[in-house]
């Protein structure tokens, strides 16, 4: 992109994000006084009247849901080389993706923020339109002059009127938020797939992990024993494969969860300092939340299967029937307590879809580096309710040493451990393995000698 300084009257100051179509800035109004957010479409899709006349769809349909809950529209223009841009109001407190990317918030402010993104999608809908890539990135948060913080949906890219998407016959959405009639093509949809995706943000804020795909989404109370059976509930149905046995509506979703908010204090469990619950599954979910991704399914060699992450910087060995599927793009390492990035990471396992629950009979490993912070600290303070501590053992071999700590019993008769590794020279990258078993010798230490990391 040629640099900028200036957009029409807009004067730019930083770079706020940069998506497949388009580059957002901050950029300063001199004329109001008044800071706002620029979208430009992307130099190299400019050419593209298709993607040029999508990009411009979701101005129009931005300024026609006309609502205080959606990203407002100011103004629409053209730059010199004729590539189109158009005008927000800038969100300055970031967007839910930022706030899970720090410290989650307690249950009943988890509640409330997505019962306000719920109301923000109900406006949306009223307006006619169904946004399709409802998650915690598209979730904008806003400070109001009183100092509270406003929701606002944005990123319309994927939106379609209510009247269009009854016909629709792409897939769309993104992993984890995605309900089934989103993910194949052919198939027809309506306001209530915005209802799977709130469900799933409600589902991250809840619980700290992104849930699993439709049909296979673990109940939230396993993740966080104790959590309230309401709120399990209005989440689970929100998740529900079936359309027709969810709520019915965007704003009936909203109006149960501010209810389970103002609850009477012990019906709802506010969330507790340590991460201990959620963790359990929390790192499992080896992708960047929100991002859309897929595994592979490997070929059965009859011995150990080599595998490694995306970028190549991660490579190990796995027994043979471990080795079924693979997902290789990467971790945030905010899971783990850790700064949050997109750091390389990968996870290998007999069935990904299972590998979130501890209850399900799981063998796999996941394995993910991070170039900031104390792994050993954080993998010394996680627990796993519901299975039994064996202790920690040190472990030295080859370029890495640390600490691996085992637990056994686990729901379903499984057993894993969690291993913190640092170079023998000490300082970064550091590497933090999950090991899920089931039955035969334990492989933790083959598995580890394995590992090379670039």
């Amino acid at each position: 992109m040629h640099s900028l300084e200036r957009i029409g009257r807009y004067r730019l100051e930083r770079r706020l994000g940069t998506g497949a179509f388009g580059t957002v800035w901050l950029a300063h109004d001199d004329e109001l006084e008044a800071p706002v957010a620029v979208k430009v479409l992307a130099e190299n899709w400019s050419h593209r009247l298709d993607v040029r006349e999508r990009f411009l769809a979701e101005a129009r349909l931005l300024r026609r849901a006309g609502s205080s809950r959606v990203a407002q529209v100011y103004d629409i223009g053209e730059l010199p080389d004729g590539r189109p841009y158009f005008v927000m109001e800038y969100a300055d407190a970031g967007t839910l993706a930022d706030l899970l990317a720090t410290d989650p918030p307690p249950v009943r402010e988890a509640l409330r923020l997505t019962a306000l993104a719920a109301r923000s999608a109900h406006a949306l809908h009223e307006a006619g339109i169904v946004h399709r890539d409802v998650k915690p990135s598209n979730v904008l948060l806003r400070t109001a002059p009183d100092g509270s913080r406003r929701v606002l949906l944005a990123d319309l890219g994927l939106a379609k009127s209510l009247a269009q998407a009854s016909g629709l016959t792409l897939a769309a959405g993104s992993a984890g938020y995605r309900p089934p009639e989103q993910a194949e093509p052919g198939t027809g949809i309506d306001a209530r797939a915005d209802v799977y995706g709130l469900g799933a943000v409600g589902y991250r804020l809840v619980t700290g992990t992104v849930p699993a795909e439709p049909g296979a989404v673990v109940r939230p109370e396993r993740l966080r024993p104790g959590l309230d059976a309401g709120v399990a509930r209005a989440l689970m149905r929100a998740l529900e494969p079936d359309r027709e046995r969810r709520w019915p509506t965007a704003e009936a979703f909203a109006d149960e969860l501010d209810r389970l908010a103002s609850a009477p204090a012990g019906a709802v469990r506010p969330r507790g300092r340590g991460r201990t619950v959620v963790l359990a599954a929390a790192v499992a979910a080896v992708v960047v939340a929100g991002a859309a991704v897929a595994w592979v399914n490997l070929p059965s060699s009859g011995s150990d299967v080599g595998v490694e992450d995306a970028t190549g910087r991660i490579a190990l060995r796995v027994p043979d029937g471990w080795g079924r599927q693979l997902r290789d793009s990467g971790w945030d390492p905010a899971a783990l307590g850790l700064p949050a990035g997109h750091e390389p990471g990968l996870a290998v396992a007999d069935d990904l879809t299972r590998w979130q629950d501890l209850g399900a009979d799981a063998r796999g490993v996941f394995a993910g580096l991070s170039e900031h912070g104390d792994v050993t600290a954080r993998v010394d303070a996680l627990g796993h309710p519901g299975c039994r501590y064996d202790g920690a053992r040190a472990y030295t071999g080859g370029r890495w040493h640390g600490l691996i700590r085992t637990w056994s019993d686990c729901p379903g008769g499984g057993r894993l451990t969690e291993s913190a590794l640092v170079p023998s020279d000490g300082g970064q990258p550091q590497l933090y393995v999950q090991i899920r078993q089931h039955g035969g010798d334990d492989a933790t230490d083959r598995v580890l000698r394995s590992l090379r990391v670039t």
